[in-house]
C-alpha cells in the first residue's frame, strides 16, 4: 500500500507529458508570412478588447490571427489544438467579459451536423503592428 502511495506522484507526472504543436505546412507558413508582412511584433499580452470590426482568421489548428485593423493584427498560438479548424469548421469562443483572454475556451464545430470537432484554449496574444512612417 505504501509503495502505491509513493509511486502515485511519479505515475501522475508521467501522464502530464508536454504538448508540442504540430509544424505548419508550407502553405500555412506562406499564409502566415503574407498576413504579417511589413508588421513588427510587440510584447505578448494576455487579453485583447473585443471589437465589432475584429475578425479571426485560422492559419492552422493551433494558430489564429485576430485582425483589429489593417495596421494591427494579433497572433494567437492556441493552447492545445483544434484540428477541425483546418477543415473549415467554425471557431466558437466563450469569453468572460468584454475581452478575449488567455485561457478562454475555444471550440471548433461542424455547424452542418451540429458537432464539436475539437476543444482548445486561447494563448497569449502577440501584437503585430505596421511601423509608423
Amino acid at each position: 500500500m505504501r509503495l502505491g502511495i509513493m509511486l502515485a506522484p511519479l505515475v501522475l507526472g508521467a501522464c502530464a507529458g508536454s504538448y508540442e504543436a504540430p509544424r505548419l505546412t508550407e502553405k500555412q507558413t506562406a499564409e502566415l508570412e503574407k498576413a504579417l508582412a511589413g508588421k513588427v511584433p510587440g510584447e505578448k499580452v494576455s487579453c485583447v478588447t473585443m471589437r465589432p470590426q475584429g475578425s479571426f482568421r485560422v492559419i492552422s489548428g493551433n494558430i489564429v490571427l485576430y485582425r483589429m485593423s489593417s495596421k494591427l493584427i494579433y497572433k494567437n498560438e492556441l493552447i492545445g489544438s483544434c484540428p477541425g479548424l483546418t477543415r473549415g469548421d467554425t471557431m466558437i469562443i466563450r469569453p468572460f467579459g468584454s475581452q478575449y483572454c488567455r485561457g478562454d475556451i475555444a471550440r471548433s464545430a461542424d455547424l452542418t451536423i451540429g458537432m464539436t470537432t475539437g476543444t482548445c484554449a486561447l494563448g497569449d496574444f502577440t501584437p503585430y503592428r505596421t511601423p509608423g512612417k
